[in-house]
């Protein structure tokens, strides 16, 4: 079984710094928010497409699919009462020649495969897309 183990330490009324291993994130937990950290709904949607991009490089290589490259968009859609994030969509665009069949069969395998994937499935709508593209500049305005 693997096991994970982050730690978090308050700098101050807003914000904190989570540790693993030998690297760290700043953390926006300002009730008024900041600019340059991801809140906790950010990093639960970085975490989605983190595992996500995870495992098409875990499983590309034993599906033989190559590609040049990959962009994931996520969304969150959080609801007030009780708060929750009610649906996450994403979508992934791989710039491959692989043909339709290939596409579906790796996000199929992005779907079955990922711990986080699944654990925020189980109890939020998580939804989206693969396409196939060129990645460009202008890819990283992409939305799901």
């Amino acid at each position: 079984m693997l096991t994970y183990d982050v730690r978090l330490d308050r700098v101050d009324a807003h914000g904190a710094q989570a540790h693993c291993k030998s690297a760290q994130i700043a953390v926006d937990s300002a009730l008024d928010g900041r600019t340059d950290a991801f809140n906790p709904a950010e990093l639960l949607l970085a975490a989605v497409g983190a595992c996500m991009l995870k495992n098409i490089e875990r499983v590309a290589p034993i599906l033989k699919f190559r590609f040049r490259g990959v962009h994931i968009a996520v969304h969150g859609e959080r609801q007030d009462t009780p708060p929750k994030m009610q649906r996450i969509s994403y979508r992934i665009l791989v710039d491959t020649d692989e043909d339709d069949h290939r596409l579906a069969l790796l996000h199929r395998n992005v779907q079955q495969f990922g711990a986080v994937y699944n654990t925020v499935s189980a109890g939020t709508q998580l939804e989206g897309t693969i396409e196939r593209g060129h990645l460009s500049p202008s890819s990283e305005g992409l939305k799901p």
